[in-house]
């Protein structure tokens, strides 16, 4: 009886050791902005394809691998939109779309992720844009974690991606004259241990 009562004390220490070890590698990882960047792409009338960015990015990463758990937050800054055509950036930053001057952040907060083995499969959270919050799930195409040489630090990240329906932020601006409603969005992430 006493053995009994020892191999389940010892059981019972295994899991809590095990238990506090998983919560001690939850960490806090910075966004890179010299790695990380939003990219949309929209076709235009059914012929090339409309690319353009946002320049400005900030953010953080709670990520627990062993727990398989985290959230990201990444904001981006509007008018900070980058299409490599002046014109088409005013546009883009006007009333018709990102009215920037009143809406002047888009936010991402993901805090469902899925994964497959010990890599990260999906994100699962909340866009916020133009006042409006739709739930989005974003598909990784690949991640990875890292020894950074230069920073000596833990570097955690990957190409994500999902299509989204503009018109569910009330973005509707030339749907009337065939442009899509499908906005794919490509989602390039690095993350600093801190």
């Amino acid at each position: 009886m006493e053995t009994t009562v020892k191999k389940t004390l010892v059981v019972a220490a295994a899991l809590l050791s095990a238990s506090l070890g998983a919560q001690a590698q939850s960490a806090t990882y910075a966004i890179d902005p010299t790695h990380t960047f939003v990219t949309f792409e929209v076709t235009h009338f059914g012929t090339s394809t409309n690319r353009g960015r946002f320049d400005k990015k900030e953010g953080t990463v709670q990520f627990d691998r062993a727990g398989k758990t985290g959230k990201v937050e990444l904001t981006l800054d509007t008018a900070s939109i980058n299409t490599g055509v002046a014109p088409f950036n005013k546009h883009l930053q006007g009333k018709d779309f990102f009215n920037s001057e009143e809406h002047p952040t888009a936010k991402f907060v993901g805090d469902k992720f899925t994964f497959d083995g010990d890599k990260v499969a999906s994100v699962s959270g909340t866009l916020t844009l133009l006042g409006k919050t739709q739930p989005v799930t974003l598909k990784a195409n690949r991640f990875n974690c890292y020894q950074n040489p230069m920073l000596k630090r833990e570097v955690c990240g990957g190409d994500f991606e999902t299509t989204i329906q503009r018109s569910q932020w009330g973005m509707n601006w030339g749907l009337n004259m065939g442009q899509p409603d499908d906005v794919r969005l490509l989602v390039q992430v690095e993350a600093v241990k801190q």
